[in-house]
């Protein structure tokens, strides 16, 4: 029984815990997997129940930091070889910037006869000045030529690795797109959107407008106030603004929401009508899904984004910036508004006609499902996996 080592940067919630833990679930049963786990940030909510939702025991190697620290990078590699040398693992397959470097490092070192790394998003644009961002591409330029594969969450990411920044060449990289299991966005809509507006204080004649992920730079939240901002100065409807989820950026978007006036809320929101909410992490995100009108995204940069795949999986439309791989996610005019990531109006001009035009609101929202269903499916991805792996076995001569 061929034996998959698959080493992930952290338990938090988002695509990559999604990702791993089907793949380690649902993989073929041909394959024996260990999942490895570096440890989330304090200021990141746990989703370490995705995994055990699932009957996953992740390994947790204790210095594997999201954050770059030479001493704890250095005895998490160690960790890491000690557990490659005693599962003897057939394939290592990493996930992330940080699980991929140390992963792959030690698997290559150790000569692991298959290396797999999933790119989720990079680095390259948008996060660090230049010079950092050169020595991030040297080194995944580095450690592409030490793998035997290299995944691809979408054909744009593809191209970007291959032509724009040069990782590696097009004949190693395999577009698998994530995959979910949506059904729970279907499941009990009402009954969920009944509970979310009641805890929320939501009124029935209220269009409600959430953003959902990390409060981090690259989320770029204060596009999001700022169209927030210009919708309530614009409709006579009724509008609340929802921000779900935490991170290091929250006392700077809470002091964006101050500098634009904009009335918040934090804290007993059963008796709160703000115009913003701050939520922080909510577990249960497909009764929050349920509970908006209108799911945006403001990011500078993305690879797959979860927050989208799942709004369209609650029949919900969206208005986003077009970055990344976002036009891969939703279908433009027909599920999603889309615009430029450093351009306010344009935003806030989107966001005011869905919010406007209720039947374009429910019409984008309508058919949704089946486009992303079909697309972003975790049987699909264990599917496409399970065919790459037995591929790279057979050119291993495994």
């Amino acid at each position: 029984m061929p034996k998959v080592l698959r080493i992930i940067n952290r338990l938090n919630l988002g695509g990559p815990t999604y990702n791993a833990s089907y793949l380690s679930r649902y993989i073929d049963p041909r394959y024996e997997t260990v999942l490895l786990s570096g440890m989330k940030d304090d200021t990141e909510a746990s989703s370490e129940f995705i995994a055990q939702s699932m009957g996953l025991e992740p390994v947790y190697v204790s210095d594997m930091h999201r954050s770059i620290n030479p001493f704890r990078d250095r005895k998490a590699f160690a960790e890491i070889k000690r557990v490659i040398k005693e599962f003897k693992p057939d394939i290592v397959h990493t996930h992330a910037a940080k699980a991929g470097a140390l992963g792959r490092l030690a698997a290559h070192q150790l000569g692991v006869p298959v290396i797999v790394h999933t790119f989720h998003g990079h680095v390259f644009h948008s996060y660090f000045h230049p010079l950092k961002t050169k020595v991030f591409l040297e080194i995944e330029r580095y450690l592409a030529k030490r793998s035997s594969a290299i995944i691809a969450i979408s054909e744009l990411q593809k191209q970007e690795l291959c032509d724009t920044f040069k990782v590696c060449e097009k004949e190693k990289v395999e577009v698998i797109p994530l995959g979910f299991d949506l059904s729970r966005f279907q499941a009990d809509k009402e009954a969920k959107r009944t509970a979310f507006r009641e805890q929320y204080n939501i009124q029935d004649d209220e269009i409600a407008i959430g953003i959902v992920g990390r409060l981090v730079p690259i989320k770029n939240h204060r596009l999001f106030l700022a169209g927030i901002k210009a919708v309530s100065e614009k409709t006579n409807k009724k509008i609340r603004a929802f921000i779900i989820g935490d991170g290091e950026s929250r006392a700077e978007v809470e002091q964006h929401a101050r500098d634009m006036a904009l009335p918040f809320a934090v804290g007993d929101f059963k008796n709160s009508s703000a115009l913003v909410t701050f939520t922080s992490w909510i577990k249960e995100v497909d009764k929050a899904y349920a509970g908006l009108d209108v799911v945006a995204l403001t990011s500078f940069n993305e690879g797959t984004p979860v927050s989208l795949i799942e709004a369209q999986a609650a029949n919900k439309p969206v208005v986003s910036t077009a970055v990344g791989g976002i036009k891969d996610v939703v279908k433009e005019h027909e599920s999603a508004l889309l615009c430029p990531t450093d351009d306010d109006l344009k935003f806030s001009e989107q966001l005011l006609r869905i919010v406007e035009d209720d039947t374009l609101r429910n019409t984008m929202g309508a058919n949704a499902f089946e486009f992303i269903n079909a697309k972003y499916n975790y049987t699909r991805l264990v599917s496409d996996m399970t065919h790459l792996y037995d591929t790279l076995l057979a050119k291993a001569g495994r």
